[in-house]
């Protein structure tokens, strides 16, 4: 029974002359236990995943000038997740994808791949992808269906063309059983959401940037308490964590909490730490901005009231691009699969063996594999931003 026609049946019952106080409070003993039992809920990326989505680079994309070098990359990720679960590849001509993995990689990984024609504009799954909600129905797990939520993606802000991209989750859904059977389509396309602005706990808190957020040409001219609620609602979220963080150099998306600070299980967060300064003034500049996040982080409390375990994640060395322009390098932009974390590393082997030994601490029976992604931060995105992984219906 749905929830709407439960309330009205409870109603019912008290318009027929049911004034019997015990009676009341066992209505809405079970009223209260429906609704909870019933409860939809953004799932934490550690909890079971059924696959992951990779939008595949092509030559009408940014990537064509250096589409041999991060095809490269494409392929090491596709090795990695298809070796561990089933893996969804988009493209517009998803031949080309198909016959050069079946080269690469073995044939009982090409069976746990889908692939998928559409035309993109650009390959960041993890802000074009479904945002995707769990039901929760006590112990029938077997039985829950998913909510796939399509949020507007529009280039972070009318930066990039996104018109091909907002339309790859409508036509999945037409399209495939993966995500056509026992699924809902959430059309959400009024309000501007990226999945890496975006990160939950699995247990009702969202943790986001105001920088991101409230950037421009997003949802104004909502305010931030609209926002929040807009949110919650549409997450079916208790709480929202807003956090007050500065961009890193050569990020377009405006400050994605998926580039600075991460959730991992047993209420952990990862964050990163201060830049390596060259001078006294970047020294001063980047002690103070590591001190505010610290101290930011330091005072959350969880739902239940306990503080967060924190763990600092050091910043590679800067990395720059042909024009001097600084790339937005940074460890935090890992992605979390069944068995094992794709971590993004810089050819800096000091400085990415402790990335690696911390997000270790964090996922302690979890593989670490190393991805280089010097080629992915030249579009100043990393691993994270290439994908979007989808839950699966058990625990």
């Amino acid at each position: 029974m749905h929830f709407s026609r439960f309330y009205v049946t409870f109603h019912k019952l008290l318009h027929l002359g049911i004034k019997n106080k015990q009676v009341f409070f066992v209505l809405l003993s079970i009223l209260r236990n429906f609704a909870t039992m019933n409860k939809w809920r953004m799932p934490a990326e550690w909890e079971p995943q059924a696959f992951v989505q990779l939008t595949w680079p092509h030559a009408d994309t940014d990537w064509q000038p250096i589409l041999n070098e991060i095809t490269e990359t494409y392929v090491e990720m596709a090795n990695a997740i298809s070796a561990r679960e089933d893996l969804l590849i988009v493209h517009p001509k998803p031949e080309e994808v198909k016959e050069l993995l079946a080269s690469r990689i073995s044939d009982a990984q090409m069976k746990r791949i889908t692939f998928f024609a559409c035309e993109t504009n650009d390959t960041w799954a993890r802000d074009h992808g479904f945002i995707t909600l769990l039901e929760e129905r006590g112990e029938r797990r077997e039985e829950r269906e998913y909510h796939l939520l399509d949020f507007c993606f529009n280039g972070w802000g009318e930066k990039f063309e996104a018109k091909l991209d907002n339309a790859i989750n409508a036509k999945l859904f037409s399209k495939l059983p993966c995500y056509s059977n026992n699924q809902n389509y959430e059309d959400h396309l009024d309000f501007v959401l990226e999945g890496g602005s975006i990160e939950s706990d699995g247990k009702g808190t969202i943790f986001t940037t105001r920088c991101c957020l409230l950037a421009p040409h997003r949802n104004q001219p909502l305010t931030e308490k609209e926002i929040e609620a807009e949110l919650k609602r549409r997450l079916h979220a208790e709480r929202v964590v807003w956090l007050d963080c500065e961009p890193m150099d050569g990020d377009d998306t405006d400050g994605h909490i998926d580039t600075m600070v991460r959730i991992a299980p047993n209420d952990t967060l990862l964050y990163n730490g201060s830049l390596l300064p060259s001078t006294p003034l970047e020294e001063e500049r980047n002690g103070a901005v590591r001190k505010f996040l610290y101290e930011q982080l330091q005072h959350l409390r969880t739902l239940d009231g306990k503080p967060y375990r924190l763990l600092e994640l050091p910043l590679p060395l800067p990395i720059y691009d042909e024009d001097g322009e600084q790339l937005p390098a940074t460890y935090a932009n890992f992605l979390i699969l069944n068995e094992a974390v794709l971590v993004p590393t810089y050819e800096q082997p000091d400085v990415d063996n402790k990335a690696i030994s911390i997000i270790q601490q964090a996922f302690p029976e979890r593989e670490m594999i190393a991805i280089d992604s010097r080629s992915i931060i030249k579009q100043h995105g990393s691993i994270h931003c290439c994908t979007m992984q989808f839950p699966r219906n058990d625990k």
